[in-house]
């Protein structure tokens, strides 16, 4: 059993996260400042080893107090995106780098720091050519050039491993609809169409789920995976956003897409992904895409949007 200190434990990914650490047997503390009102971890309130905390991850104090026993982080705190970024640019650069120099300035170099960044940060790819952990780094939006900021910090500090996560996706208790296929679902439900820009741009997808197992893998082999970076995503998911569509239209036929000339993606994310390196530690994804699209299907005939929107 293992002490972890978790910030943003009540966002999407948390909210699967921290669920599986307690079950697994690990003492859990949670900072978030709740700031979506979400109720995602009150089905976990019954484990002693949870203790919740409501704060700021900028407040170096509540930070200081909390991280001491902590023999492992994971800052999950975030303002995820490049139009919740470009919303508050303040805020973003205080939360998405501020909060993780005062991780680093109180943590000991005993503490492990198990970090997420975004594959985002690979911009632009090269056709035909996979990006792996080796490629060059070429964040376009301001949340991309933040999260990979931070990367380089977490890596300089050592004792970490950080994830480049492909674009997350499935349902979690604190639901995101503004992540691509959870979109997508949703509007070929709701809507029974998409205006595709950029259709052939492609990009590499993980279920929410699969992330989770991600983060209890590397506390399971830290030793092992230690001061390294690792792709994060399903392998035979690289997909533009038109086969995206084809095959949502899979099991929802009324589906309708049709692509536009106008818009743009504001990350400039078009690339490929190997996922080969995490691969050959023994981790595999377990949930496929067209799973996740299922899952969504289902879990919409729960949520509406105005319950569950960044921005």
């Amino acid at each position: 059993m293992a002490k972890i200190l978790v910030t943003g434990g009540a966002g999407y990914i948390g909210s699967i996260l921290v669920p599986e650490l307690l079950l697994a047997g690990h003492e859990v503390t949670v900072i978030d400042n709740f700031m979506y009102n979400q109720p995602s971890l009150l089905d976990v309130c019954k484990y002693e080893t949870l203790s919740i905390v409501r704060g700021d991850v900028r407040d170096r104090d509540l930070i200081s107090k909390y991280i001491k026993e902590a023999e492992y982080i994971i800052p999950l705190a975030c303002i995820v995106g490049a139009p919740a970024c470009n919303m508050d640019p303040a805020a973003a650069e205080s939360i998405n780098l501020g909060a993780i120099k005062i991780i680093l300035e109180l943590r000991t170099p005993e503490q492990k720091i198990i970090f997420p960044n975004t594959n985002s940060g690979y911009g632009v790819g090269k056709s035909g050519k996979f990006c792996d952990e080796n490629s060059p780094l070429n964040p376009i939006s301001f949340y991309g050039k933040l999260k990979v900021e931070a990367e380089k910090l977490i890596l300089a500090a050592q004792n970490a491993v950080v994830f480049r996560l492909a674009t997350v996706c499935g349902v979690s208790p604190r639901m995101r609809l503004d992540l691509l296929v959870n979109d997508f679902v949703y509007r070929a439900i709701n809507d029974k169409c998409v205006v595709l820009f950029e259709p052939h741009f492609k990009r590499n997808y993980i279920h929410v789920r699969d992330v989770a197992r991600a983060f209890i893998h590397a506390i399971n082999n830290f030793d092992s995976m230690k001061n390294e970076v690792y792709n994060v995503g399903l392998s035979d998911a690289n997909l533009s956003k038109m086969e995206l569509c084809e095959e949502i239209k899979k099991q929802i036929p009324i589906f309708y897409f049709v692509e536009a000339k106008i818009g743009e993606d504001p990350d400039k994310r078009d690339y490929v992904v190997s996922n080969e390196k995490i691969e050959k530690t023994g981790f595999k994804p377990q949930v496929s895409i067209q799973d996740a699209i299922k899952e969504l299907i289902k879990g919409y005939k729960i949520v509406k949007r105005n319950n569950f929107a960044n921005i």
